[in-house]
């Protein structure tokens, strides 16, 4: 398509790219028409919706006010473009279809760069391990000398290689992930076809029908994304990303990818009570037992073929200084596949125990690769690149997730904590905002907009959690609740005999409350979008009778609150999801009528 005046999308020199979420409406003189007030009328972009979904799958969303979105082109962005098959001329031609006016030369430029760039160098196998304990050996090597010339004159790849005088560099088995690493800083992500080691052999086959007697199988996308993980077992795949929406089953691709490696299996996820969720996925969709299932925990430490982790666990150490000491999980039994769940909160630690892991598959499962570190090039590096992602919105029309409607609550600052809340840090703003005592009536307002609901009240602060359930009359989950007590509310919950809980962040992760419909934040981590992502996720189970979810974000007006507020906001905008912004007094009076 030809460039129109029309069209919604500037591409800047900075490779930032602005979009037009709405456009003037005119009239029969091509004046723009103007309300009763005398402002300008706008109407949503016709195109808006259809670039919104094409640069989402090779730029990042930076800022999502009214009017103009801000994405920006980055090497990271482009590379799992290119993971997903995209060439440069498939993205330029995305961006030539939705602007409306030329591409900067250098952007065309530096596209063209990133993508040529994308497995231009390779890790092959050039000896296998032997017998007597001949360790194999690989070679990075590339089909332009130039190239590999110009990584080898950095003293960072130099010292990993062990270079021959004809100019071929190797590299041992556990200099894989290190010199992946050292690469990509250097705008070279590598292609490593090194394969492989055989772990143990496991079959994982997958049920017809759960043991509760109900009909099983992956759902299509599902099945896609292990497959394309997969990639028929060559060394093209066994390593990457799947990018899926909470509530969409990623545990289901988790267990699927299992059955087509067929091998012993590490999982490693957030919290006890996750783990406890993957040991029953895992007995009740496919045929291991309760003896090939094992839970390596504060609770117990069982290792079997399926082992189940938290990364809590294998980064404690008893000081600062001292080991890890159960990172020999790792290594204790011959892995053959190791499942990064939520991997966008891997732990810098984690990392650093995965890049001697490069020998073994590896699958990263979350919702978003928004990481608030900025590491997403180590996820891409060590765990691999983007191999799968569905859209929130394409699943939520197929029925998949529930249909999400999001209100952002705006709340005056109680005129009691004004003096505080002008006198403190700009951090302490934050939290006297969050912690705003008139946040609580809002909270009791919204319970009794949905009576009928089975509502989750999500917050950072105890001390203003604690204050809440004196009102709200609910049970209060923290990370101090033993674990058993997580588990009999959340079953009292799921039973529908409680109809509120208020939880920590605690909340975030991992919890299977298919029938909530209802979540309200009244405090998060500062502009954390992967926190957003899961407190959303919390209530899109595809609900029975097909009704849409209701999620509330309670923000102090005019606060550090909203300002860390409308980041957060970056998640939904990028996701499709369009929010309502009400105040209090409209609440109320909504209410009242």
């Amino acid at each position: 398509m030809t460039l129109s005046a029309d069209n919604p999308l500037i591409v800047q020199g900075d490779r930032s790219l602005v979009l037009h979420t709405v456009r003037a409406l005119l009239d029969g003189q091509g004046r723009p028409r103007r309300d009763a007030e005398g402002r300008p009328m706008t109407e949503e972009h016709p195109r808006f919706t259809a670039a919104r979904d094409a640069l989402g799958a090779f730029a990042e969303l930076e800022k999502s006010p009214d009017y103009l979105h801000t994405y920006r082109l980055t090497p990271v962005s482009v590379w799992n473009a290119a993971a997903l098959g995209l060439s440069a001329a498939d993205i330029l031609a995305r961006l030539q279809e939705f602007a409306c006016v030329p591409i900067p030369r250098n952007v065309e430029s530096e596209i063209r760069t990133w993508i040529g760039r994308y497995g231009l160098l390779r890790i092959e196998r050039v000896a296998a391990a032997t017998e007597d304990g001949g360790l194999a050996r690989f070679e990075l090597c590339s089909h332009a000398p130039e190239a590999l010339a110009e990584v080898l004159g950095s003293d960072a790849v130099r010292k990993l290689l062990e270079l021959e005088p004809g100019g071929r560099a190797f590299l041992r088995e556990e200099q894989r992930g290190s010199i992946k690493q050292a690469l990509i800083r250097l705008g070279f992500p590598v292609d490593d076809r090194g394969g492989y080691l055989r772990g143990d052999p496991l079959a994982v086959v997958l049920r017809t029908r759960t043991r509760g007697g109900a009909p099983f199988a992956p759902r299509p996308y599902q099945l896609q994304a292990a497959e394309g993980y997969y990639r028929g077992g060559s060394v093209l795949g066994g390593n990457g990303v799947v990018v899926l929406p909470c509530g969409a089953g990623k545990t289901v691709v988790g267990l699927t990818v299992m059955s087509l490696v067929g091998e012993k299996t590490l999982v490693l996820t957030t919290n006890t009570v996750a783990v406890r969720q993957w040991r029953e996925e895992l007995l009740d969709k496919t045929e291991l037992t309760s003896s090939d299932v094992g839970e390596y925990t504060g609770d117990e430490k069982s290792v079997r073929p399926v082992t189940v982790s938290t990364y809590q666990m294998l980064t404690w150490r008893r000081s600062k200084t001292a080991a890890f000491e159960h990172f020999a999980l790792f290594s204790r039994q011959n892995w053959g596949l190791v499942i990064y769940d939520e991997v966008h909160l891997l732990p810098a630690p984690i990392f650093r125990v995965t890049a001697a892991l490069q020998a073994r598959r590896r699958l990263g499962l979350t919702a978003t690769l928004v990481r608030e570190d900025g590491k997403e090039d180590e996820v891409f590096c060590l765990i691999g690149p983007k191999r799968c992602d569905v859209p929130w919105k394409v699943l939520e029309g197929k029925g998949f997730i529930a249909a999400a409607r999001c209100t952002e609550v705006r709340v005056p600052l109680d005129p009691a904590h004004r003096p505080a809340y002008l006198g403190a840090s700009a951090r302490d703003k934050f939290r006297v905002a969050c912690e705003n005592p008139a946040k609580i009536r809002v909270v009791q307002q919204l319970i009794a907009r949905h009576k009928d609901g089975r509502v989750l009240v999500i917050g950072q602060y105890l001390d203003q959690l604690q204050e809440l359930v004196r009102h709200v009359r609910a049970p209060l989950i923290t990370g101090k609740t033993p674990n058993a007590e997580r588990e009999r509310l959340y079953e009292r919950f799921r039973r529908g005999e409680e109809r509120i809980l208020v939880v920590s962040k605690v909340g975030n992760f991992a919890i299977d409350l298919p029938d909530a419909n209802v979540a309200i934040q009244i405090s998060g981590t500062f502009g954390s979008r992967q926190e957003e992502a899961q407190r959303l996720g919390r209530i899109l189970r595809p609900k029975s009778d097909g009704s849409a979810a209701s999620f509330y974000a309670v923000v102090t007006l005019g606060s550090r609150d909203q300002d860390f507020a409308q980041k957060r906001q970056l998640f939904l905008t990028e996701q499709g999801y369009s929010y309502e912004i009400i105040d209090a007094a409209r609440l109320e009076a909504s209410l009242g009528a």
